[in-house]
């Protein structure tokens, strides 16, 4: 189960994100759905089951009731920050992040949209139309909203309608509210989210990248600019004033950035080297970094990512490391965590074996409750 082989600082930059993350426990550790979600700045949730996971991992005694009803009362919410990808965020931020980050998408789906004859005007349209239809009917689901702009003569199939619905909700006029069974349903904006922060653009910047090497750090500039798709001269511009804030530590061969509280726990060779952990697939503790080498064999990455496919399986973290996957087996009645270490001729050790039946109770518990 050794790993970090080769890696120069693999195991201890591992150790130091479970702390930066809030997946080390201790006294650092997050209160409520909210405040894991605020201060992870944007959690990664196209798969919205393994994303509930995600939050629940990181508070103690959540469950997934606690984070469904954060989805439906608005504590929590759910949209298209960044990167043309769904990510949980706290309300009064998805304004600013979209403000930073539309624009930079739009222009680089152009040329898709023109194949889909998806023009401005038809963009209006179908946010007239799903405002009014709001408005009279309450939230709508997404295949409720097809129809409507179907019926409009504002075709649906192959991509279209979501590309529709996905730049609707990157400029702010939806966003996707409470759930139905395991969907969520559309509302507009502004109802939703009655109250935004709005900084003036240097200062998001800013903001933006403190709060990521808060609670992602150790990372690095191109870490940051990956996660976020702005271009690597604005990051470096508008770090410069808050780099005061953070730590600067060179792991290998890059220059790496996190907070003063994170640095500290170097002199104990960072926390968590025992722990074992059952983590969603696309959790941010390997999806949140540009360079994932620290946290994942580069031999292993066609494990976590069959074909390079972009669909993350769910990741074995022992000791700050991913050294395999794991799933669900069973019905409910009798349902166990099967473990698939990458190194079959390995197993896990007594201690690792006791932390791994703690984790899979956790998560069977969070599942129940």
């Amino acid at each position: 189960m050794a790993a970090g082989m080769g890696r120069p600082d693999g195991r201890i930059v591992g150790r130091l994100r479970l702390a930066s993350q809030r997946l080390a426990g201790g006294a650092d550790g997050v209160g409520s759905v909210a405040d894991a979600v605020r201060w992870m700045t944007a959690m990664q949730a196209q798969d919205l089951q393994a994303a509930m996971w995600a939050v629940g991992v990181r508070v103690p005694g959540c469950g997934l009731s606690d984070v469904r009803s954060a989805l439906d009362t608005g504590a929590v919410v759910r949209s298209w920050p960044m990167r043309g990808t769904l990510h949980l965020v706290a309300p009064e931020d998805l304004r600013w992040m979209l403000d930073l980050t539309a624009e930079r998408l739009t222009k680089s789906i152009a040329a898709r949209h023109r194949e889909l004859g998806i023009t401005w005007a038809d963009v209006e349209k179908c946010r007239d139309i799903a405002l009014e239809h709001i408005a009279a009917g309450g939230p709508a689901s997404r295949a409720g909203l097809f129809r409507v702009f179907d019926a409009a003569g504002q075709p649906t199939q192959g991509q279209r309608g979501i590309h529709l619905l996905g730049t609707l909700c990157r400029h702010a006029w939806l966003v996707q509210g409470p759930l139905a069974k395991n969907q969520q349903l559309l509302v507009a904006f502004d109802d939703w989210i009655p109250v935004s922060r709005n900084p003036e653009r240097q200062e998001a910047l800013g903001e933006f990248a403190l709060r990521y090497f808060r609670s992602h750090g150790p990372a690095t500039l191109a870490d940051f600019a990956w996660w976020t798709q702005l271009p690597l001269t604005e990051v470096r511009a508008a770090f410069e004033p808050v780099r005061g804030q953070l730590v600067e530590r060179q792991f290998g061969d890059a220059v790496h950035w996190m907070s003063p509280g994170t640095a500290a726990l170097l002199e104990a060779g960072g926390p968590g080297a025992r722990s074992v952990l059952l983590l969603p697939a696309f959790d941010e503790f390997l999806l949140g970094y540009k360079d994932r080498t620290a946290v994942l064999p580069p031999e292993y990455s066609d494990s976590i990512v069959p074909g390079g496919n972009g669909v993350f399986k769910k990741t074995l973290v022992a000791g700050g490391e991913v050294i395999g996957t794991w799933a669900r087996g069973g019905t409910s009645r009798d349902a166990a965590v099967v473990p698939e270490l990458f190194d079959h001729t390995r197993r896990l050790g007594p201690a690792a074996q006791a932390a791994f039946a703690r984790a899979a109770k956790r998560y069977l518990s969070f599942l129940e409750s």
